[in-house]
């Protein structure tokens, strides 16, 4: 069964066992102009144009913002859908413009301090876009409310602790990796998650023996498509490899599109950027607390060492590189599966459908990659994972499961149910 095929089924199960409001579509102008979907390209400036954040703190970014924004613009509705956090005093009257604005604002400001001032123009901007009225003014005082309930909700939760990754010399134990020997973000899956209960919840079997035909199928896969030089990879899977690889991340465009082209509403924007943030960061803190239970070495270390695993089908060999620089922490299972399959589920899931295309541009690849649906974007980073030489197949099957269920947890549960 194809990853195309998995997604859907999942997806399709959960939506009957579970109830949705169905998208309206208000008109394209409306939804261009939504201060939700405004305010997600802001966040970005700051998370990555400016702070420069990793994806596994990036994760954790987008979702405050996205889950103060939510809970603001929820409030003003009156409740359609349960709070994530809780509810402001609303009597929906209060300009939902002026409640995201600051919503967004003030968690961007506790977590970038030193953007306080480029963020207070932006904001200062976009307020002075609001008519001037007691509905502006309540609006405000909602999304600041919002705003504190996330701050203080995550204080001390965890990030940008002090842990470090496990090193070891042994075959198959992970090490820092050339040409940067990097070790970062072991943290991660220490972090509290935002919706799902522990971050060990959804443990695997860990990766393949080194012994066994599996390993050698992953290993010899990985080494042949993988490599900086290979003459069996494609130009085209070169640039998906790059593509995906990219800390731009593309999936941050991609939700603005289909948002804008879908023609969400402010309410509607506020739920699936909530949603659709929250269970990537929850897919994040969990693959994070795989990667340092298991500690499994990176495909460059394995290839490199392949003499000493044990397994007569593998060869090695010293000089083998593999084309995208790999990220400084172990590689089981694979981050950019977890966070992937958490995101294009849950987008399917919210949309009630699969097919929905869209595009987006990479600066690192300088392409475009086009998907007919969220599953045919699924299926290609499980393989541009291997093609750029920093993942075996087994690190992104079991990450892409790890996604799924951490989707299937927020789905089935409470979060962001409607209330009538």
């Amino acid at each position: 069964m194809t990853w195309c095929t998995v997604l859907r089924v999942v997806v399709s199960a959960v939506v009957v066992l579970t109830s949705t409001v169905v998208i309206r579509s208000p008109s394209a102008q409306a939804a261009a102009a939504n201060p939700v979907v405004t305010w997600d390209a802001n966040a970005q400036q700051a998370i990555w144009d400016v702070a420069q954040q990793q994806p596994n703190e990036q994760a954790r970014s987008f979702a405050m913002v996205h889950g103060a924004v939510y809970d603001a613009v929820n409030a003003i509705a009156g409740k359609p859908y349960r709070p994530y956090l809780g509810a402001p005093a609303a009597d929906g009257t209060e300009s939902a413009e002026a409640a995201v604005a600051t919503a967004a604002h003030q968690v961007l400001a506790f977590l970038f301090p030193a953007q306080l001032a480029r963020l207070q123009a932006q904001y200062d901007a976009a307020l002075a876009a609001v008519p001037d009225s007691p509905h502006k003014q309540r609006g405000v005082s909602v999304g600041a409310q919002a705003a504190a309930a996330m701050i203080a909700a995550r204080r001390n939760d965890g990030a940008f602790g002090s842990q470090t990754w496990r090193e070891g010399t042994q075959p198959g134990q992970w090490r820092p990796t050339p040409p940067t020997f990097a070790s970062a973000g072991a943290w991660t899956g220490h972090v509290k998650p935002f919706l799902i209960p522990s971050a060990s919840m959804f443990r695997t079997s860990g990766p393949p023996e080194l012994t066994s035909r599996a390993y050698a199928r992953d290993y010899d896969e990985v080494k042949r498509l993988g490599a900086v030089d290979s003459s069996v990879r494609t130009a085209d899977q070169t640039s998906a490899a790059i593509w995906w690889h990219d800390r731009r991340l593309t999936e941050w465009e991609i939700k603005r599109q289909v948002a804008i082209g879908q023609g969400l509403d402010t309410l509607q924007a506020a739920r699936m950027f909530a949603m659709v943030d929250m269970t990537e960061a929850d897919a994040l803190i969990a693959c994070y607390a795989e990667k340092e239970h298991w500690s499994f070495w990176r495909p460059v270390t394995a290839v490199q060492l392949g003499e000493t695993d044990g397994n007569r089908a593998t060869v090695g060999d010293p000089s083998w590189m593999p084309l995208l620089v790999t990220p400084g922490f172990p590689e089981y299972t694979s981050g950019h599966t977890c966070f992937t399959s958490a995101s294009m589920a849950t987008l399917a899931f919210f949309y009630r459908r699969d097919n929905i295309s869209f595009s987006a541009y990479s600066p690192a690849a300088n392409a475009t990659r086009h998907f007919a649906s969220f599953s045919k974007a699924l299926a290609e980073v499980v393989e541009a994972r291997i093609w750029g030489g920093v993942h075996f197949r087994s690190a992104d099957n079991q990450g892409v499961r790890i996604g799924l269920s951490v989707f299937a947890y927020m789905a089935a549960g409470d979060y962001f149910k409607p209330t009538r």
